[in-house]
Formats: structure tokens, sequence, C-alpha cells
């Protein structure tokens, strides 16, 4: 069952809370909880608190176990964005856009099955590449000769 939280107007844009996003999605919940709690990020804490509250709302609403939990789905997407100005040289003004974000963090029940079938693909990737790869060799590369040499050869010395 799919559990859902969000966290909207946050006045940080998206694009940095997207790269801590990025550090959680597909992990359990309870490590990644204890992951975002040490990294030092500045939004690494409205999503602690977005994926804690996820976490509250599968255990209280929806009895769910959340060591069962993980992050199936983290999205960060754009919110309004502030208009400021500032007074520059010569009556100029300069303008400052304060962006903010909306986080919506969407946590599952990892079923016995649902693990089995992950460590199943796995295998079957690693099966499925070949083992010895060898270098590849562009047919550019092999017909221009190095012109260095020519030109250390090609140079008559100074004495």
């Amino acid at each position: 069952m799919e559990v859902i939280a969000k966290s909207r107007f946050i006045r940080m844009s998206a694009r940095k809370v997207r790269l801590v996003a990025g550090l959680v999605r597909g992990m359990d919940a309870t490590p990644a909880l204890a992951q975002l709690r040490f990294w030092r990020k500045a939004a690494a804490l409205p999503v602690y608190k977005c994926l804690e509250s996820a976490v509250a709302n599968a255990e209280n609403n929806f009895k769910l176990d959340p060591e069962k939990l993980y992050v199936k789905q983290i999205m960060v997407d754009i919110g309004p964005t502030l208009k400021r100005w500032r007074a520059r040289a010569f009556g100029r003004a300069a303008g400052i856009r304060k962006h903010s974000c909306h986080i919506t963090v969407v946590l599952d029940e990892r079923k016995s099955a649902d693990s089995k079938k992950l460590a199943a693909a796995v295998v079957k990737a690693e099966a499925a590449e070949p083992k010895e790869k060898k270098p590849a060799t562009s047919k550019a590369a092999a017909a221009k000769p190095k012109k260095t040499a020519q030109k250390k050869a090609a140079k008559p010395s100074k004495e």
C-alpha cells in the first residue's frame, strides 16, 4: 500500500533539494532517515521531515511496519518564485528570485518476493554482461601518426 506525504512551499531551490532527494530514492525508510539526519546539506532537513511524516502516516494511519517500508518515489517540483529587487548603482535595480519547491514522498511496503525479484534481476544482469572486453580502437586513431615525435625529429638543435 502506498503512503504519501507532501511538504509544500519549502523556501529552497528545487535544484538543491533534488540533490538530496536522489540520495534516498529507492532506499529503505529507516536507513534513509539515518542518512539524511547526518548529511550536512541544508536541503536534508525538509526532506528528512517529509520522509519522517510519511513513515508516521504509514505507521499510524495504515498500521504498516516501518522496517518494511522503502522510498518508492520522491519528487521535488518547483513552487512559486518570489520576485524581489535590490538597488544598484546609478539608480538601477537588480532582480532577485527567491525560489521555493514542493516535496512529495511515496513509501511502499517491501515484500519478500520483491527482494527476491530484485536479487534475481541483479544476478541475471551480471550473467548477461560479457566477461572480457577488448579495448576499442577507432580507425581514425590508428591511421594518424603521432605529430609530437615528428616535430622533435624535424627541429634542428641550436648549438
